[in-house]
């Protein structure tokens, strides 16, 4: 049906599937367990504690974060084991991580010496020191270290150090998004993977016994095996999909998260006006690889039916067919192209299934990237 079963919920809304998200949650659970690695899934995706518990609950080890802001949130909501899988740079920054140091096990990632300096420093008065994660750059162009002798250089200046503990390696195989195909894409997930066991292999052999080998990209763990000597996994978009991912697999099925949006006007024979814009479905697009989008969003339950344009509170459907078959005041639900930074655009999401409304669920972190 093209019309949402949720007439009665007040657009826009963030809703969440209970459903789809709980199968999504048992497949990647279900595979860290096949292959004996712990599960870390990153919240950035959904900014929610009480999902973040409910990952847990499942079996996730712990959770990843990217930001400071993020892990206070988390940890004021029983989260206690928590990866900041980012560079954190900022003594006031790191002075927050201590207090949560003091409370909670606490990990970050690293890649330069300035980093090093800062947290030796913070953490001096403490009594025990910070562990981290070394990152390796594996093919997105992003941070990270690249070579041996920089791998190699940063280990020995974390040796010297008191208060800084090395206890892992950390990789992200985003370019994975970007392969032409699942072959690609799989190609490139097992280099990425044989590259981050390498460099901790590296790291051994210099007489750090480290004990977290660890990779994350939702396309390639979708799809490709999971190699001897990675210890953990960190996929993110997994629990709610979007466009991209959906892409992907061929196919939206997985897709837990919708944005609902009324009809506000039918301005032409062809024309559709919807209330979501780029304010709650953000404008963002990737122009080619496996997860490519075009347009702006995909109306769930529609033959293909995109956006062609966003405003920031208005989205456009050129579709004469579909302009046919929707009225004024109609509510229909729009899969964002990248769920993560929509999430982000929402105070609260509605957790539904078959028509009715399970809770609403306060995005508690949102905003919430110092």
């Amino acid at each position: 049906m093209l019309k949402s079963l949720y007439q009665g919920i007040e657009s826009l809304a963030l809703l969440i599937d209970n459903d789809i998200m709980q199968n999504n949650l048992r497949f990647m659970q279900a595979k860290a367990d096949q292959y004996q690695v712990n599960l870390r899934p990153h919240i950035k995706t959904h900014r929610m504690p009480e999902l973040a518990q409910l990952q847990t609950q499942l079996g996730a080890f712990g959770i990843t974060v990217a930001k400071v802001g993020e892990a206070e949130v988390m940890a004021e909501h029983g989260l206690k084991n928590i990866f900041i899988a980012n560079e954190i740079v900022g003594k006031s920054k790191l002075e927050r991580i201590k207090a949560l140091h003091q409370k909670i096990n606490i990990r970050v990632g690293v890649d330069n010496e300035y980093q090093i300096d800062q947290i030796e420093e913070v953490f001096q008065s403490e009594e025990s020191g910070l562990e981290v994660l070394i990152e390796l750059e594996v093919g997105e162009n992003r941070s990270g270290v690249i070579t041996d002798e920089q791998l190699i250089n940063l280990v020995n200046y974390i040796k010297s150090k008191q208060k800084v503990l090395l206890k892992g390696i950390f990789s992200h195989e985003g370019h994975c998004y970007k392969a032409k195909d699942i072959e690609d894409c799989l190609k490139l997930a097992i280099e990425s993977q044989q590259r981050t066991i390498r460099a901790a292999n590296i790291i051994r052999s210099l007489g750090v016994a480290i004990d977290t080998v660890s990779i994350g990209s939702t396309p390639s763990l979708m799809n490709a095996a999971i190699s001897d000597g990675i210890t953990e996994i960190r996929p993110g978009t997994y629990i709610f999909m979007d466009v991209g991912q959906g892409t992907a697999l061929q196919e939206f099925s997985k897709c837990a998260a919708t944005i609902l949006t009324t009809v506000i006007s039918k301005p032409t024979e062809e024309r559709v006006v919807l209330d979501a814009g780029a304010k709650s479905l953000t404008s963002q697009n990737r122009s080619g690889g496996i997860c490519a989008t075009y347009g702006y969003g995909l109306v769930k339950n529609s033959a293909n039916v995109r956006l062609s344009g966003v405003f920031d509170e208005h989205g456009i459907i050129i579709d004469k067919e579909f302009r046919n078959r929707v009225n004024v005041g109609d509510k229909v639900e729009v899969i964002p192209n990248h769920i993560c930074p929509a999430c982000n655009l929402f105070d609260k999401a509605y957790l539904v299934s078959s028509g009715e409304i399970i809770k609403e669920m306060p995005v508690l972190c949102r905003g919430k990237s110092q």
